[in-house]
């Protein structure tokens, strides 16, 4: 009782626009990290049914903004203000007397009730609402609003405040430091400085240093693209695509050259040190400096064309992805630095009142390169790599400000998690260490020192998560937003993006309607170092995206193909899968794939729920069929599933990733038991816990897994129980022509593409080991 009437407490101290943002942002992601030893970087809020606009958190009722696909589908979920309440009843019931509805989702402790005995995980900490820490940060975000400054949890306070490093700003600032004073390149910059620009073989200055004609710029968006195919040995399938036909198909080289890629000088030496751990482990590595991965993505990467690779994996290849795409956005930072500073030097000892145009060397904001990342274990790795590759050795340390701060509140405690948790491997590499997927962090380099919290406006480096970045940017008709900082982006890498698909993908589509605009203000800079492209708002044009995604997703190929219009052009990683997830089913189960026809995309949606309720439902209604499980990827079609089975009044329980501890506990019991007949079950619930579900004789899959491994993995959940019924196993899929790439990462290429030109709606597989 106490902490309830703390919380209705604090509810009283919040504003109306303060419960506003918390309803509006408190649902897209249900897990926040808590870093033991600490306090809360957000205090936890609980709304009461008696605020004056309610907050029902009853795992259904709050799907207003979401994106206009599901708009159909979310009219069918607006409901009268008494029909609302009646749901918050129904739900009420279903949970532990004393339970609150706006109470998050605990994990820190041991499960209990009928589960299979693990212990959760305690990174994985209460669910936390969003809007929370959306609402502190734009209390303070006024204060530093000038300065673009990052927000960031301090440990000494339950709230998150801005902290920003303003000590550091003429030791950073590009404007009065000169080349002689840094470490050490200016004899290679003046040597290249004497070469003509335009004759340069500098891929950073050949890009940076094209221009175009206003009439070529306007041409560009409607010009159609020519694309290309190739097989590099490492890589797969690439495909070239273009507006410009003179762009030539790169050849994968087989032995690289350093002094052809124009590392920047410090990086030339650090790179195989800090690269050194992972040739260590191929066998005979011909080249001293990459592996045949990052050899064949830097060949890309340092060309600055925009990359998209879909097969990042965790456990495998992400931490030799990461040092890439880290090495190639530093040395595009040290030579961009370098030329601002080459020419200050220049500009100071020319002659008063003389006009050069030859100095355009900057943007109309300072930040050059945006990194994307889901969780500060991964902004933590990142700026390890940045330091590593800037210290050229054990006695020449560089001066990092702010590193202790730093590593508290990004960095983890090894001893939080449990010993005895048992996890798949994948889980374990992503969810490692701190994985707050709220914060933001703006970095400044030069060659001796780096400045960690500098304020955005003086960064050259901005390392944040989608929720990080949507929380500063705002929305529209808001007063305290910002997003000039982003005018002048260069670089940008989105990595891990099939994680954001779990998060609220919503954050990524804003992100990239943000980017490479003109600033509403000047925010200080001198306009005659300011590159025409920039003022000329073609900075988007220029901009290299890089794109890592463990997976082919509709929704990510969009941003890659809607939202990158780099005028060197774009590569495709487009491999195939041969085999398809399938091949790892080992029970002995009848798969029928049954196809659903629809007549475009937008109407997907309403076919698969009427061809379920009116063909699948209906075989699975007799009491023989107990022990059916529903996996449902889409949190919106739970919902509607939900509300269906409550009015047809079916013998169900449901679990979501809003669902209380006590909740899951109690309906995985039920089901178990045969309590229950139905067990509705979401996709995002299956990646943030990957708990085992006992008691599935009956699998359906409303609709294809986002990741195909999740396909075997809840297939094989089936002998989990051991009940010697196994005969009676069964597994029907809901498909459509435009599930094709998750069809084909499940049953593989050739066979989806039978399935999906047959003349048959419903094909059978049979895995196991009599097979």
């Amino acid at each position: 009782m106490g902490k309830r009437r703390g919380g209705r407490e604090l509810l009283r101290s919040l504003s109306k626009k303060q419960k506003r943002h918390l309803r509006e942002f408190g649902e897209e992601h249900p897990f926040y990290d808590k870093v033991s030893g600490r306090p809360e970087a957000t205090q936890i809020c609980e709304l009461s049914e008696t605020s004056d606009k309610s907050s029902a958190e009853s795992d259904s009722e709050t799907e207003e903004e979401q994106v206009s696909v599901y708009h159909k589908l979310l009219a069918t979920l607006k409901t009268s203000p008494e029909s609302e309440s009646e749901e918050e009843e129904d739900e009420s019931e279903s949970e532990e007397a004393g339970e609150s509805e706006t109470e998050m989702d605990s994990e820190g402790s041991q499960e209990t009730g009928e589960a299979d005995g693990d212990k959760e995980d305690k990174n994985d900490v209460p669910d936390q609402e969003e809007a929370t820490a959306t609402d502190a940060a734009e209390q303070t975000l006024g204060q530093e609003q000038a300065d673009g400054a990052d927000t960031s949890c301090d440990p000494s306070h339950g709230v998150i405040e801005e902290f920003t490093d303003v000590k550091h700003e003429s030791e950073f600032s590009l404007e009065t430091n000169f080349m002689e004073e840094e470490s050490g390149d200016c004899n290679a910059d003046k040597r290249e400085s004497n070469s003509s620009p335009a004759f340069s073989e500098d891929p950073f200055k050949q890009h940076m240093g094209k221009e175009f004609e206003e009439k070529e710029v306007e041409k560009m968006p409607t010009l159609p693209k020519t694309s290309s195919q190739s097989k590099w040995p490492r890589l797969g399938q690439l495909t070239f695509s273009s507006t410009l036909e003179k762009h030539k198909t790169l050849k994968a080289d087989k032995e690289v050259d350093v002094k052809q890629l124009y590392l920047h000088k410090p990086l030339e030496s650090t790179w195989p040190k800090v690269n050194k751990q992972f040739l260590s482990s191929v066998n005979k590595p011909s080249d001293p400096f990459f592996t045949p991965l990052q050899r064949e993505l830097f060949c890309i990467m340092n060309t600055y064309r925009d990359l998209f690779y879909p097969e990042r994996n965790a456990l495998t290849n992400g931490e030799e992805i990461r040092h890439a795409y880290c090495l190639h956005a530093l040395n595009h930072i040290l030579k961009a630095n370098a030329q601002v500073l080459s020419n200050n030097a220049k500009r100071r000892d020319q002659k008063p009142g003389t006009d050069n145009d030859d100095y355009r060397d900057q943007g109309l904001t300072r930040p050059k390169v945006l990194m994307i990342v889901p969780f500060r274990e991964c902004a933590l790795r990142i700026v390890h790599i940045f330091i590593s590759l800037l210290e050229v050795n054990d006695k020449r340390k560089i001066d990092v400000s702010n590193k202790k701060r730093f590593k508290g509140e990004f960095g983890s405690d090894p001893e939080e998690k449990p010993p005895n948790l048992k996890r798949p491997e994948d889980y374990e590499a992503v969810f490692a260490g701190n994985i707050d997927d709220h914060f933001r962090i703006g970095v400044a380099i030069l060659q001796k020192s780096m400045r960690l919290y500098a304020p955005f406006y003086s960064s050259d480096i901005i390392i944040a998560s989608p929720l990080g970045m949507r929380t500063i940017i705002g929305a529209e008709g808001e007063k305290k937003r910002d997003f000039d900082f982003l005018s002048s982006i260069e670089i940008l890498i989105i990595d891990q993006a099939d994680i954001y698909l779990m998060q609220n993908w919503e954050h990524v589509l804003h992100l990239m309607k943000h980017i490479n605009l003109l600033p509403l203000d000047s925010h200080g800079v001198d306009f005659s170092r300011v590159r025409m492209l920039n003022l000329n708002n073609w900075s988007k044009y220029y901009r290299q995206t890089l794109l890592f995604s463990a997976l082919q997703d509709p929704q990510i190929n969009f941003v890659f193909n809607k939202h990158c219009f780099n005028y060197m052009g774009q590569v495709a990683v487009r491999n195939v899968p041969l085999s398809g997830s399938i091949s790892h089913v080992v029970v002995q189960l009848p798969h029928v794939f049954r196809r659903l026809d629809a007549e475009n995309l937008t109407s997907v949606i309403d076919t698969r729920f009427q061809f379920f309720i009116d063909k699948v439902l209906p075989e699975y209604r007799d009491a023989i069929m107990s022990h059916t499980l529903i996996y449902v990827p889409s949190y919106f079609d739970y919902v509607r599933l939900r509300n269906y089975f409550k009015k047809e009044d079916l013998n169900f329980t449901h679990i979501c990733e809003y669902t209380k501890k006590a909740g899951v506990c109690r309906a995985r019991r039920f089901f178990l038991k045969g309590e229950k007949q139905f067990l509705l079950f979401t996709e995002r619930f299956h990646f943030y816990k990957r708990y085992t579900i006992k008691g599935i004789r009956n699998l359906i899959f409303y609709e294809l897994p986002t990741y195909a491994h999740f396909y075997s993995e809840i297939c094989n959940m089936m002998k989990a129980t051991d009940n010697g019924v196994d005969a009676t196993w069964t597994c029907t899929v809901l498909y459509s022509k435009y599930d094709a790439q998750k069809l084909a990462a499940v049953v593989g290429i050739d066979r989806t593409a039978q399935m999906l030109q047959s003349k048959k709606n419903v094909h059978l597989f049979v895995t196991g080991e009599n097979e």
